[in-house]
């Protein structure tokens, strides 16, 4: 069927870098890899790390001003990563986002996307009642 692929292993996320013609998807190792998006073949891959160490349970994806963000699976956190090297260029900390003691049924964060033609992107997660429109900025060191 023509729109259908077998994939093997799993596919955790997966997002379209349309400026380097491509999908990118997450399968919850350090890998991200690079697919054609027309066959869905494999056209490369890389190996996400941060300070030398591998980044592992990469999950949700999306695409965005040439970085990939990615949310680490049962965190709260969301990484920027630079696709032509693997390597993580910042580190969210979306904890604070949603009250969990108004909201104890809510899970893990598990959504990012892109507001077009905005520097903001949409937060959420599993059951969480609403989402977020936010705008990642770096850190100020404290005066």
């Amino acid at each position: 069927d023509r729109g259908h692929v077998n994939v093997g292993g799993e596919g955790w996320g997966l997002c379209n870098q349309a400026e380097a013609h491509r999908l990118v998807m997450s399968n919850g190792t350090d890998t991200l890899t690079f697919r054609d998006p027309v066959t869905f073949a494999p056209t490369g891959s890389v190996t996400v790390h941060m300070n030398g160490a591998p980044v592992t349970m990469i999950n949700e994806l999306e695409c965005a001003g040439g970085v990939v963000w990615a949310n680490i699976w049962q965190t709260d956190r969301i990484v920027r990563i630079d696709p032509t090297n693997g390597q993580v260029t910042g580190v969210v900390d979306a904890a604070g986002l949603l009250d969990r003691s108004r909201y104890p049924d809510a899970d893990v964060l598990n959504g990012i996307a892109a507001i077009p033609g905005s520097d903001r992107l949409l937060i959420t997660g599993k059951q969480w009642p609403t989402s977020f429109e936010v705008r990642f900025v770096p850190a100020r060191d404290a005066p």
